[in-house]
């Protein structure tokens, strides 16, 4: 049966100054929405011009325990002084609740857009994850999840053979591929890999740049193998992206040890990347947000497409890798 999406009816406008206001902060403009579809997030300025974001949490997606896990987690890379926006603490705790929805403030961090193309911007992003890998690995999460095929693959698979989203004509070949990519994940994902804390979500739209790098949004936070945080820095055709490896694993060996091994891990990753969007949108379809954002989810080109994007992953699944394995 497909879950339910938790959304935000609850959350008007109202409520939420009057919850913001609730935690002391003197609300003194409105309420700017940031493009968020998983949380509701705003930007506001109080009385003394100080600006703020405030970020309300699906409900029912993350347990109290995992969200405090994240903050705890944010909040020991800044106390490190490594750059990431922490989410601030009112009446002794960080996480805050209205109308059943858990919510946190933080500081609003302006900057630039991180350039990908930027061989500047890579090296500094690979020296900061080296630093938060290097506070990641001193404890575990207990509550958040390890990144693994059964939350990455087969979950999503579940819900994907229910919905009715998938056009009729195509349901049989796209579970076709799905079946065949199950099969060759299993064959090829391995677990022998140090697991530690990680960003999790570690796509250039979630870094700022300031002075140096400025990562947000730990919202996907969870254990797993360091290459996660990597590999989706790298882009281009093959050239370009054995030039982005280079510099990004010589300037994060700088710093600390990385399983070379790992880099087999990078397509696994990628396609499970992208069962686990597509699962997600499932999810999610009963928010009225999402229809609107996704039109074409429906549509039958959008799912060839799918079909033959994850047939193409398959063939790289089979192929020695590709990359140039460096030597550190």
């Amino acid at each position: 049966m497909i879950q339910p999406s938790f959304d935000f009816q609850t959350l008007d406008p109202e409520t939420v100054l009057d919850s913001l206001w609730n935690t002391g902060i003197r609300v003194d403009s409105g309420l700017t929405p940031l493009n968020s579809y998983e949380n509701r997030v705003w930007q506001f300025s109080d009385e003394d011009r100080k600006r703020y974001v405030a970020k309300f949490y699906r409900p029912q997606r993350w347990s109290v325990d995992q969200l405090q896990e994240e903050h705890q987690f944010t909040q020991e890379l800044a106390d490190a002084n490594i750059a990431v926006a922490a989410p601030l603490s009112f009446q002794g705790t960080t996480l805050q609740q209205t109308e059943g929805i858990r919510f946190a403030l933080f500081p609003s961090m302006g900057g630039r857009q991180y350039e990908i193309d930027n061989y500047d911007h890579l090296e500094r992003a690979a020296q900061t994850l080296a630093r938060i890998h290097q506070v990641g690995r001193q404890r575990q999460f207990h509550y958040r999840p390890t990144f693994g095929l059964d939350e990455y693959f087969h979950q999503p698979l579940a819900l994907l053979q229910e919905t009715p989203l998938i056009p009729a004509a195509l349901r049989a070949d796209f579970i076709t591929v799905m079946t065949e990519l199950g099969a060759q994940l299993t064959q090829v994902w391995h677990t022998d890999w140090e697991s530690l804390r990680l960003h999790g979500d570690c796509h250039p739209g979630n870094i700022l740049w300031r002075d140096g790098p400025l990562f947000v949004d730990l919202d996907d936070a969870r254990n797993g193998p360091a290459v996660q945080d990597l590999w989706m820095l790298v882009s281009g055709d093959l050239n370009e992206q054995r030039v982005q490896w280079d510099i990004l694993l010589e300037c994060y060996t700088e710093l600390t040890e990385f399983n070379i091994n790992e880099l087999s891990l990078i397509e696994p990753l990628r396609v499970m990347r992208m069962v686990y969007y597509l699962a997600w949108v499932v999810r999610r379809w009963q928010d009225p947000a999402f229809p609107k954002a996704f039109p074409w989810f429906e549509e039958a080109d959008f799912w060839y497409r799918q079909i033959a994007e994850i047939k193409a992953q398959i063939a790289l699944l089979q192929s020695p890798p590709s990359l140039i394995m460096p030597q550190f």
